[in-house]
């Protein structure tokens, strides 16, 4: 959805938009100040870890209370009810159950059931990108709500190809939304990196990238086995690597299809005027 004058944009009696790029920039922020001013907040991280992997999840939970005599005796009886409280500010429970390649002692995963559960949010990840335009109608018929707001997870890029306009979920999110790039910098990228070795987000990789970068922290590192991998280590290292491979499949997916927000002007914005206002003002040096 790209516009033709920035009007068309700003006065336009309903809006849609999907802001993407790396977690942390300010999606959610974004998200949640623009649910305050009457625009309907769609997660696809939250539809992915409720509709889509939700059974997954649970089913994650149930496993390890069998670990445990007392509570699997509580189970087999129905005596007990496990569910997950995923919010869109809490996505622990889909962090848990994607984890992180390693050493299983300290609390990693075999590569070959990472990978497993990776193909899972791969799946589950298009199909939640895909449900955009049932939710923009969902949220105008039901709650009567004319803006929108899709608050992507940072692995859109993952999903997509950001050079074809045939890619499904490019021509999906394209023909609904205008396509909004929250461009951090490499200031933000150390920043994250440190925000996420405190609180580790759901992570995809795309399967080649993966067993690349699994083998290149092998070999830094003097490895031989996967199960002697450190899980924390990996994660942290892996989420950098992945960071500075999707900056510019970002800028590209932006050039072709969007428009560009710095994440720093986003961080001043304070209501969904100055959002509105940013958007235009990217509309009109898009348009230059």
């Amino acid at each position: 959805m790209l516009f033709s004058s920035v009007d068309e944009f700003v006065k336009a009696p309903r809006r849609a938009v999907t802001v993407f790029g790396m977690a942390g920039v300010g999606k959610t922020r974004l998200s949640n100040m623009l649910r305050a001013k009457h625009w309907f907040h769609y997660s696809a991280d939250y539809r992915i870890g409720t509709r889509y992997m939700g059974e997954f999840i649970v089913d994650n939970f149930k496993r390890e209370a069998m670990k445990v005599p007392f509570l699997a005796q509580l189970l087999r009886t129905d005596s007990i009810y496990i569910s997950s409280n995923i919010t869109f500010d809490n996505l622990d429970p889909l962090s848990t159950y994607l984890g992180t390649p390693g050493d299983v002692e300290r609390g990693g995963l075999p590569l070959a059931e990472y990978q497993r559960r990776q193909e899972q949010h791969r799946v589950a990840e298009i199909a939640a990108l895909c449900d955009v335009p049932y939710f923009i109608e969902r949220a105008k018929a039901l709650y009567g709500y004319d803006d929108f707001i899709a608050d992507t997870g940072g692995s859109l890029i993952e999903v997509v190809d950001p050079n074809d306009p045939e890619d499904p979920v490019i021509r999906t999110l394209a023909a609904h939304t205008a396509l909004i790039y929250i461009r951090g910098t490499d200031k933000d990228t150390t920043e994250l990196v440190k925000r996420f070795k405190k609180s580790p987000k759901p992570m995809y990789y795309r399967p080649e990238f993966l067993v690349e970068k699994w083998n290149e922290y092998k070999q830094i590192n003097g490895i031989g086995d996967d199960s002697d991998v450190d899980p924390a280590g990996f994660g942290a290292w892996g989420f950098e690597a992945l960071l500075h491979d999707r900056l510019p499949r970002y800028q590209a997916l932006a050039d072709n299809f969007g428009y560009v927000v710095e994440a720093s002007d986003l961080a001043n914005a304070r209501n969904g005027d100055e959002f509105v206002d940013l958007v235009a003002a990217a509309i009109e040096k898009r348009m230059r």
